[in-house]
């Protein structure tokens, strides 16, 4: 997806957003889910665990080699369109196929905020799943997560396999030294197709029109509390 750091420009038609010549970078969710296996496996109590991400080359920078166990990508978010449900059929095919014991996926993207996709995944393929995880530890081939709601923390110990939807609070992702910049070009990445898993990624929602959001208005200064509840109220209809 567009870097979180790149200001998002509109197409002039409205049909989109501008992705020519744009700078393209991994979701920080996604990233504290990839740094989380690499601890795992650190630990030595890893499950075989599987994400999607567009930024594969940034996960094996962080040393994310391909063991029995390790993460695998399937380039396929671009293709969908942000078709959340697509994407999470896609993860379903690869799951069947990959057979893991935990998926972990960051718990939104930064571009839509949707927060679907883990969630319509774990329905798909009925499992058990926790979302917004701030902790994650392994017990045999059970998990017990900690995650966040509005009350405060809410710990949850889930049947494997499992899907779990990562925070960022979860843990710090590794920074990525240059000499593993270099050697993630030599890397191999197996890339596969949704049609290689049979699956349609025809997208069943469609973009009518993308528009930029009002810009700001200059703010105002007010002589005493009377006149801001006035302007409050009559002005900016807020109260």
């Amino acid at each position: 997806m567009v870097d979180y750091n790149v200001k998002i420009r509109v197409k002039s038609d409205g049909s989109g957003v501008e992705a020519a010549n744009v700078k393209f970078s991994m979701n920080p969710f996604d990233e504290t889910a990839v740094e989380e296996a690499l601890r795992l496996r650190g630990a030595g109590k890893p499950p075989r665990w599987w994400r999607c991400r567009w930024g594969r080359r940034p996960a094996r920078r962080l040393s994310a080699r391909r063991w029995r166990w390790e993460p695998i990508a399937a380039s396929t978010c671009r293709a969908t369109k942000s078709c959340n449900l697509a994407v999470a059929k896609l993860l379903r095919a690869v799951v069947e196929h990959e057979k893991p014991g935990l998926v972990s996926l960051g718990k939104q993207a930064i571009d839509d905020d949707s927060n679907q996709t883990g969630q319509m995944l774990a329905a798909l393929l009925g499992w058990s799943q926790a979302t917004f995880a701030s902790k994650l530890e392994v017990d045999g081939a059970d998990f017990k997560v900690t995650r966040e709601i509005d009350g405060g923390l809410q710990i949850l110990k889930l049947k494997g396999p499992a899907i779990v939807t990562t925070d960022l609070r979860l843990n710090e992702p590794r920074y990525a030294s240059l000499p593993n910049i270099m050697k993630a070009k030599k890397k191999p990445i197996a890339d596969k197709s949704a049609a290689d898993y049979g699956v349609d990624l025809t997208p069943h929602l469609e973009i009518i029109k993308t528009s930029e959001p009002p810009g700001r208005k200059g703010g105002v200064k007010v002589k005493d509390v009377a006149e801001l509840v006035s302007k409050l109220k009559n002005e900016a209809g807020v109260l």
